[in-house]
């Protein structure tokens, strides 16, 4: 069975839209070192449409050459969860319809290692709150942005610190498992 590993950009006030805010930080090699581990055991990427349909153009044609992220992002089998219909192209690529706990944990159920998601706020938001994220890996940038979608909603989320990094741009990585529950 496979576990879900989710990545996610977010301000210090939870914002993960449109992460262009990003780009004044930098993006420090060790960053990508963390990332990197995160993907090492992925044999599948799952993605909401909307990520999904800017991630589509922005890697589809890249290379090693360009990118060494490029195979994984291009070679990995992909699954995308959203209710319309794909428009854009892009390889190794099943659509999976509209948002099902039922199809998620059988997608967990015939894969092994790890399953990778990137941003994907709605999806990673109704995971949560079904408990299907196995690993939440927020990087958390120095600025508060004072709007935009975020990734916390109004239901509680309750999660255990599993490790952290911090980088010389001032972004900090906080891993987190699940919470255990107590009754």
């Amino acid at each position: 069975m496979a576990t879900i590993a989710v990545h996610e950009f977010v301000s210090l006030d939870g914002v993960i839209e449109d992460p262009s805010w990003t780009f004044d930080y930098g993006f420090d090699p060790q960053m990508g070192e963390t990332i990197g581990r995160i993907t090492e055991g992925a044999t599948a990427i799952l993605l909401g449409r909307t990520t999904y349909e800017m991630f589509a153009p922005a890697w589809r044609d890249r290379t090693p050459e360009d990118d060494p992220g490029a195979p994984f992002f291009n070679e990995t089998p992909k699954y995308v969860v959203g209710a319309r219909p794909l428009v854009e192209e892009w390889a190794n690529t099943t659509a999976l319809g509209a948002y099902s706990t039922d199809t998620i944990r059988k997608l967990k159920d015939e894969h092994d290692g790890v399953i990778y998601i990137s941003g994907s706020g709605q999806l990673v938001r109704g995971l949560l709150a079904d408990g299907l994220i196995d690993e939440l890996h927020l990087f958390v940038y120095p600025v508060a942005l004072g709007k935009g979608e975020r990734l916390w909603r109004e239901d509680e989320t309750r999660l255990a610190l599993q490790s952290h990094d911090v980088y010389p741009n001032g972004v900090v990585h906080l891993s987190y498992a699940p919470a255990a529950k107590t009754d």
